[in-house]
């Protein structure tokens, strides 16, 4: 997979990058990343990537013709998606699709915003993380960098840490125990110490179930609620289910 971010701030993303999994997975050739400085595309003594807006207002804009020149020169690969605040929320489900492609590139924008021009005629769509303002597109495109590299095969030393996790199937995830059993008198759940693989598997889909019920119950409303299965499994594990979420599904 090969990832382009085109930002002022390159020396942000390099040094994140080359951090932790997803440091390992470029080191190893199983990522490609790539930063492109829009200021090298400026020919202005000050290398300015900005302007005032027409019509007045407080702040700058980012001018087109840097962002245009860099990706007419650095072919970077589609989609080219703008990190701001329109467009899709980044999801789990967003984070498979693009790690099951061979590459994306990310704008980062900055000031108040970029030119209209390059949201009509560059960029193929907009992402957001979520509604709340940061200084720049930099910290967001680590957010999808991270979220998408860890799906994508090879990186994660087991498979199975992208599979069961949350979100994954639009539950929060089961808790998680290790070492000591006991500890200062809170003890490991004894079905997570009595070999029965199966019963720890059951438990934890009505662990995550009790969780998301309690702490994301609108989640548990985008499934449509709770089939029959689900209802009997919560009981089969002594689980309430909360009155708000009494109501199943077949």
């Amino acid at each position: 997979m090969r990832i382009d971010v085109l930002t002022i701030f390159p020396g942000m993303i390099e040094s994140f990058a080359s951090e932790s999994l997803l440091g390992r997975a470029i080191s190893r050739g199983v990522v490609e990343l790539r930063t492109h400085d829009l200021r090298d595309q400026c020919t202005d003594v000050h290398r300015s990537v900005d302007d005032a807006p027409f019509g007045g207002g407080a702040g700058m804009v980012m001018k087109p013709e840097p962002v245009f020149d860099t990706v007419e020169q650095r072919d970077p690969p589609r989609p080219l998606i703008l990190l701001g605040p329109g467009g899709r929320t980044l999801d789990q489900g967003l984070a498979r699709e693009l790690a099951a492609t061979d590459g994306f590139s990310l704008l980062c924008g900055r000031y108040e915003g970029v030119d209209q021009r390059i949201v009509e005629h560059l960029v193929d769509y907009e992402l957001s993380i979520g509604d709340y303002v940061v200084n720049g597109g930099e910290v967001a495109a680590m957010v999808v960098v991270e979220a998408v590299v860890r799906l994508v095969p090879g990186v994660m030393g087991n498979e199975r840490s992208g599979i069961e996790e949350s979100f994954s199937d639009g539950l929060l995830e089961y808790p998680q125990y290790t070492r000591p059993a006991d500890y200062r008198g809170w003890s490991v759940p004894e079905v997570l110490r009595g070999g029965d693989h199966a019963r720890v598997a059951r438990w934890r889909h009505a662990m995550s179930l009790q969780r998301t019920i309690r702490q994301r119950p609108d989640l548990i409303e985008a499934r449509g609620g709770l089939d029959e299965r689900e209802v009997k499994l919560l009981g089969e594990f002594g689980l309430d289910l909360p009155g708000s979420q009494d109501s199943s599904r077949s």
